[in-house]
């Protein structure tokens, strides 16, 4: 059985992909802070007949991510999907503008987004190397393409990470191993108003479609 391991599961995105995942027969991990929340998810993707297991990691932590990581692939003796999507607290965004970012506005960023990546990506891509077979999705929002100024120091790192996980895709061309960049342009659930919105499970359909065809570094989510 297939393994996903999704980094930064919540319950909107990180459920609705263990379902679509787990539908289709994947065995799911989920790492988040919180291990309270993770009982939680899979005692709910357990009664929908998905089999998954919570391991509890901090993205910032580099070696309690690897650990996380390596105990979901000791688990279920392997991971073939990682999906990397965390979302921060009011703290870990810290919003700012363009001109009133100070680097440790970025440096809080990239290490939740870029640095979380790059540690995950280290902690599964050698064993799908092996393989011959594997895949990485990174997700961030929109702004990694086109940034908006009240959220200057997130787009700053989302954009180093799509450029990273387009890159890392380019690198890994004729392995087997596929990576992909998910920018994300819709509301989730109409979580912001006045915004174009989409299902958790609209969105999730997204990347069961790119893991399907993995034809493509990049995939835009619009409404």
């Amino acid at each position: 059985m297939s393994t996903i391991a999704i980094v930064g599961a919540g319950p909107g995105l990180g459920l609705a992909l263990a379902r679509t995942f787990g539908r289709q027969g994947f065995s799911v991990a989920l790492l988040s802070r919180s291990r309270a929340n993770l009982d939680g998810y899979v005692a709910e993707l357990a009664a929908e007949g998905v089999t998954a297991a919570g391991f509890a990691a901090d993205v910032t932590d580099t070696e309690g991510l690897s650990r996380g990581l390596a105990d979901a692939a000791e688990h279920f003796g392997g991971i073939d999907v990682l999906e990397y999507s965390p979302v921060g607290t009011a703290e870990d965004s810290g919003l700012t503008s363009p001109s009133g970012t100070r680097i440790l506005d970025v440096q809080r960023q990239m290490e939740f987004q870029l640095y979380g990546s790059i540690t995950a990506t280290h902690a599964v891509l050698p064993a799908m190397r092996e393989a011959g077979a594997g895949t990485l999705f990174f997700t961030t929002g929109a702004g990694s393409i086109t940034p908006v100024p009240f959220i200057a120091n997130v787009n700053s790192a989302a954009a180093a990470l799509r450029n990273w996980a387009i890159n890392l895709n380019t690198e890994l061309a004729g392995t087997g191993v596929y990576a992909a960049h998910v920018a994300i342009d819709v509301s989730i659930n109409g979580a912001v108003p006045d915004f174009p919105s989409a299902t958790a499970d609209e969105v999730a359909a997204a990347y069961w479609s790119l893991y399907v065809a993995r034809d493509s570094a990049e995939h835009v989510v619009t409404a």
